[in-house]
């Protein structure tokens, strides 16, 4: 009885998990549900390294590298916004002085240095090692692959989405097996020709061919994400080896290449040693620039600028050149860019007694497009106060309505400076930095002008009139007295850039959309031809398999089964048919 309970119950064990198979087929025989056996499901603990392997991983997968590299392309927005001090630092002072509330917040922040910032390298260095990791394995499983051979030929070429077959009448009396490999032999020749690396796998009554092609979409892609990783390399080495220097050069005066001497703002990178620049010197001869003449469409309107320079470098004679708008002059590795010009009035200063205390070119910054500029003077010492300059510089000077002066045209037509006169504190003592084109007025006393109704000093080239309050007396020179071209001087301001990384930048871009086009156009496939006898016939299949999306491979495998049933028709049916010719024509 025992046992006979014992076969129903195993029985019904038997049964229930026969239905459980059958309600759930996919089921492995082995499964066991962890209710059943009154356990929970215990998972593998990682422990450190397991979770150091586990962020390496997602480091490196190429989801992470996409998104890092979007999130640089946002990081970078803040540098085109607010200025930047690598590049324009006198852009920052003025943004502080614009915004005084923020700019703290701001620079607290890293805005005004945001491609030197630690978010932004942290950022650019994540990139730098997703890239990294994603193409050292990939490259190493592209090497394998290339030297592999290609595929076994799949036995049922049938079960493949793109499948072609054709049935081939042999001549009787043909070898069937000799037929067949000489079938294959010149599908092989053909898919060599086309570009398929290809490899013959002959077997018991059949002949085929395996082919394939399209590894270089793959090495497209490699190449595109190793050019990404060029670019980081040359945009971090090469930004450490670069600089970028402004400098302002009146007509007659020199520039030196030298921290000390040449530069009004030098921005090195991280690399450059200053004391080791290129030497070399600049000397600015003249200035030209063309004005569309007065009455004609666009009267005023600026034409091409010219800035002739001399240019000396040690052990090398001087030579000439010209620097214009986009047209840098390329000097010992750096290239200088013409950013700005105007007018630099020269100004000399006599105290009471006819001493010179000042005597300078002053160079008068444009408002306006034809040539309306403001200057200041500063007089430190000399004078019984310190003395400040405020002067509107009209080229061709001309009245408006409201009485006061404007410039109608950039040229020099009738020159004229207007001055107002400021003593007092120039706050220049404290060791603040002051900016040379600004007077703050604050702590000093106006002594013409029209806000406290005392006619401006008003000069033409070559006129001398009196300071207020007996202090001295304040001259507009004429320039053509000391030989210059005109009566009063041009300046030029110029940006001298070197940039070691660009010509490898640029490569490396060229690299990666070359590389890319590779990986977006270059189908990956595997092509197939077998030919089997079957009694006097030969059966051939064609068949072809993609990597990834392949739109055209149905056609390609069409185009080969066509091409290939062409040849092996002439190559079959040649000897019989010249024969029959020869015969027809005795």
């Amino acid at each position: 009885m025992s046992n006979s309970r014992s076969d129903a119950t195993e029985t019904a064990d038997a049964r229930e998990a026969r239905e459980a198979r059958t309600a759930d087929p996919l089921r492995p025989r082995d499964h066991a549900d962890a209710d059943d056996l009154g356990t929970g499901v215990a998972q593998p603990k990682l422990g450190f390294t397991g979770w150091l392997r586990w962020g390496w991983r997602q480091l490196t997968s190429m989801r992470t590298a996409l998104v890092l590299l979007l999130l640089l392309a946002i990081a970078a927005i803040p540098g085109s916004i607010v200025p930047q001090r690598s590049a324009d630092p006198n852009g920052v002072t003025q943004w502080r002085t614009d915004n005084p509330d923020l700019f703290p917040v701001l620079d607290a922040l890293q805005m005004f240095d945001v491609y030197t910032s630690a978010w932004f390298s942290a950022i650019y260095i994540l990139l730098f090692v997703s890239l990294i990791g994603c193409v050292i394995p990939r490259t190493k499983h592209h090497w394998k692959a290339m030297r592999s051979r290609p595929p076994r030929t799949p036995a049922r070429l049938s079960r493949l989405d793109d499948h072609a077959e054709r049935t081939v009448e042999l001549v009787p009396g043909t070898d069937a097996e000799a037929a067949a490999a000489a079938a294959v032999s010149i599908a092989e020749a053909q898919l060599r020709r086309a570009g398929y690396r290809v490899e013959r796998y002959d077997g018991r009554g059949t002949a085929s061919v395996s082919a394939e092609r399209g590894y270089l979409r793959e090495t497209g892609n490699l190449v595109f994400h190793g050019a990404l990783v060029g670019v980081l390399l040359s945009v971090g080495i090469g930004g450490g080896l670069t600089y970028t220097g402004q400098t302002v050069i009146t007509e007659g005066d020199s520039f030196v290449n030298s921290l000390g001497l040449g530069y009004t703002s030098l921005n090195p990178g991280r690399f450059v040693d200053v004391d080791d620049l290129p030497p070399y010197a600049l000397t600015l001869d003249s200035f030209d620039v063309t004005y569309t003449p007065i009455g004609q469409a666009g009267q005023g309107q600026a034409g091409d600028f010219a800035a002739n320079v001399t240019i000396t470098r040690p052990g090398e004679d001087p030579r000439q050149d010209a620097v214009r708008v986009n047209h840098p002059v390329e000097l010992a590795g750096d290239r200088v860019y013409l950013m700005g010009n105007g007018y630099a009035p020269t100004i000399t200063v006599r105290d009471a007694d006819g001493e010179v205390v000042f005597r300078e070119d002053v160079e008068f910054l444009p408002q306006d497009s034809n040539m309306t500029s403001l200057g200041v003077v500063k007089v430190a010492d000399g004078l019984p106060q310190q003395m400040g300059l405020v002067g509107f510089f009209y080229p061709t000077a001309a009245n408006l309505h409201t009485g006061a002066l404007t410039s109608a045209f950039g040229d020099l037509l009738n020159p004229v400076l207007t001055l107002d006169v400021y003593v007092g504190d120039l706050g220049i003592d404290d060791g603040t930095p002051r900016s040379v084109y600004a007077l703050d007025v604050a702590d000093m006393e106006q002594l013409t002008g029209r806000a406290i109704d005392v006619e401006s000093l008003e000069l033409a080239p070559g006129d001398t009139v009196d300071l207020p309050n007996g202090l001295g007396t304040v001259t507009f020179e004429d320039a053509t007295e000391d030989g210059a071209a005109a009566p009063v001087k041009r300046y030029v301001s110029l940006s001298i850039h070197r940039d070691v990384g660009a010509p490898w930048v640029l490569a490396f871009a060229v690299l990666a959309v070359l590389g890319l086009l590779a990986g977006l156009f270059v189908p990956r496939r595997r092509m197939w031809v077998k030919a089997a006898p079957d009694g006097h016939t030969l059966r051939i299949e064609y068949a072809g398999l993609a990597r990834g999306e392949d739109p055209t491979l149905a056609d390609a495998v069409d185009q080969v089964a066509q091409k290939h049933g062409d040849a092996l028709e002439a190559a079959l049916r040649g000897p019989a048919s010249a024969s029959r010719r020869s015969k027809g024509a005795t």
